[in-house]
């Protein structure tokens, strides 16, 4: 079958399919990111349809991270702690490389530390104190991040928000999640930026997929595999036709009518020195009866 195969009549044909093939991974590859998309944005929509809570009416303080906390608005009032501030360094924002400010907001309800991201700056030099006193923020609620190396960085500076580093260096009751901060006012002004930059609130990115999507996704992956298949299958049956001699016939191909009669010469023998006997039996009768 090798042979046949790679004749130039079916290496073209399996061009074809690896083709086929390709058009059809790269339109399945398409549907799946819209399934992921369109799941963003329900995600997203859902959040925004949502009202604005609490943060103690979402999450409490050392508590499981909520299945629906990932974007959800929240407000929260109290005082941030300067000495606390970290930055989390390998962050984008609009194409520039730099750090998230990170500064713990002991919330008034409860005492424990939230981190809220306050912003983004390029160096570390530049990361602005916080505002001293009270203050009320608002923004997107977030889970905490995995664990990454902080080899080879400069004290308070992170690779993650993570949870635990957080707690052993706060030395506080800390929230499972934090904020990006949208919203920041004391006594009802607008704190003012002071150089940093917002980063924009989480969007929503979820591990599930829209259904329809992922469906079609997986339709064209499978006319992918039906054309190396059909494919095969013609090489196939193109070897088998070449390899029948003509004429052939498998066995059951005889026609069912067909009957093929042989003769004994010894049967027949027999069987006719009896039919002799009979009609000599035959002729003695008649002539008794005759006399």
């Amino acid at each position: 079958m090798i042979r046949t195969a790679l004749r130039p009549k079916w290496l073209g044909a399996l061009l074809l399919a690896v083709v086929f093939a390709v058009i059809c991974g790269l339109l399945g590859n398409w549907q799946l990111r819209e399934a992921r998309a369109e799941a963003r944005a329900q995600e997203i929509e859902r959040a925004a349809a949502m009202p604005i809570q609490p943060l103690t009416e979402v999450v409490q303080p050392q508590s499981a991270f909520p299945p629906d906390g990932s974007t959800r608005r929240i407000t929260a009032t109290g005082a941030y702690d300067a000495d606390g501030q970290v930055l989390i360094a390998d962050r984008r924002l609009d194409g520039e490389l730099g750090y998230w400010v990170v500064t713990p907001l002991v919330v008034q309800e409860t005492g424990a530390s939230l981190p809220v991201l306050r912003g983004f700056v390029t160096a570390i030099e530049d990361a602005p104190a916080p505002p001293e006193g009270g203050v009320d923020i608002g923004g997107g609620l977030a889970p905490g991040e995995s664990p990454m190396s902080e080899a080879d960085l400069p004290d308070g500076v992170f690779r993650s928000i993570d949870m635990s580093l957080l707690i052993n260096r706060w030395d506080t009751a800390v929230y499972n999640a934090f904020v990006f901060l949208t919203d920041e006012s004391q006594d009802g002004k607008p704190v003012a930026l002071d150089g940093i930059e917002r980063v924009p609130p989480p969007t929503g990115d979820s591990a599930q997929l829209n259904l329809k999507n992922a469906m079609y996704a997986l339709q064209w992956w499978v006319f992918a595999a039906f054309g190396f298949f059909l494919w095969w299958r013609t090489v196939r049956q193109a070897h088998l036709e070449e390899t029948q001699p003509d004429g052939d016939s498998a066995p059951g191909d005889q026609p069912v009518n067909s009957v093929s009669v042989t003769s004994d010469p010894v049967t027949e023998k027999v069987s006719g020195g009896e039919r002799d006997a009979a009609h000599t039996r035959s002729l003695s009768e008649v002539e008794k009866e005759q006399v």
